[in-house]
């Protein structure tokens, strides 16, 4: 008679295949990794738009209440840190991906070309990264009213960090707790220095 074998099974088949392969489970173990890599850096870039547009904007916040000027300096702060954060990605994946090209043209590496990573597209990710994570303290400064800004504020951007702080470790594979805590003291160190320092030149009356 002929036996009908569950669908379920083909892929049970097709998994062993594939881990039986040491090409083939190389090959998707690299896949996995580049992927977790580059949701790890996209993480970590939100966290460095945050914590940098944070600074700046509470240190502004801190030396003058006027909505323009904060503007002025978030916008100044998300635009450059954002193409700088690009800049640095293109040159690092850049080297990276020179190296990889001489290694297979050695015959040492075995990767496929769809394999190697871009320098645009990493520019790109890093760019968009800093920009989702800078526009949350810019949009908070701006929105909530002068008498509470700074408080709320402070308040929502440690949040913020927090939520970054464990994905990213939970990603990389980090203690989870230690590494949020690491990230939020931080980044309330960042602001409160900043915002002393804002506040000490607005009421010097240098600015």
């Amino acid at each position: 008679m002929l036996e009908i074998v569950p669908s379920e099974c083909f892929s049970c088949g097709m998994t062993s295949i594939v881990d039986l392969i040491p090409g083939l489970r190389r090959r998707r173990d690299e896949s996995v990794a580049s992927r977790l890599n580059w949701l790890r850096a996209g993480v970590l870039g939100a966290n460095d738009g945050i914590v940098s547009v944070a600074a700046i904007v509470v240190g502004v916040a801190g030396a003058t209440s006027h909505n323009a000027v904060i503007l002025t300096a978030g916008l100044a702060g998300l635009v450059g840190g954002a193409i700088s954060m690009a800049l640095g990605e293109y040159v690092s994946v850049s080297s990276q991906r020179d190296a990889q090209k001489a290694m297979i043209a050695k015959g040492e590496l075995e990767i496929a070309g769809d394999d190697i990573a871009s320098a645009w597209h990493a520019a790109f990710a890093s760019a968009i990264a800093f920009t989702t994570g800078g526009v949350l303290p810019l949009l908070a400064i701006l929105l909530i009213p002068a008498q509470t800004r700074i408080p709320f504020t402070f308040a929502i951007v440690l949040l913020a960090l927090a939520v970054t702080g464990a994905a990213g470790a939970k990603i990389g594979g980090s203690p989870v707790l230690r590494a949020t805590v690491r990230v939020v003291i931080g980044g309330a160190l960042a602001l409160a220095a900043t915002f002393v320092i804002g506040h000490l030149l607005g009421t010097s009356g240098i600015l």
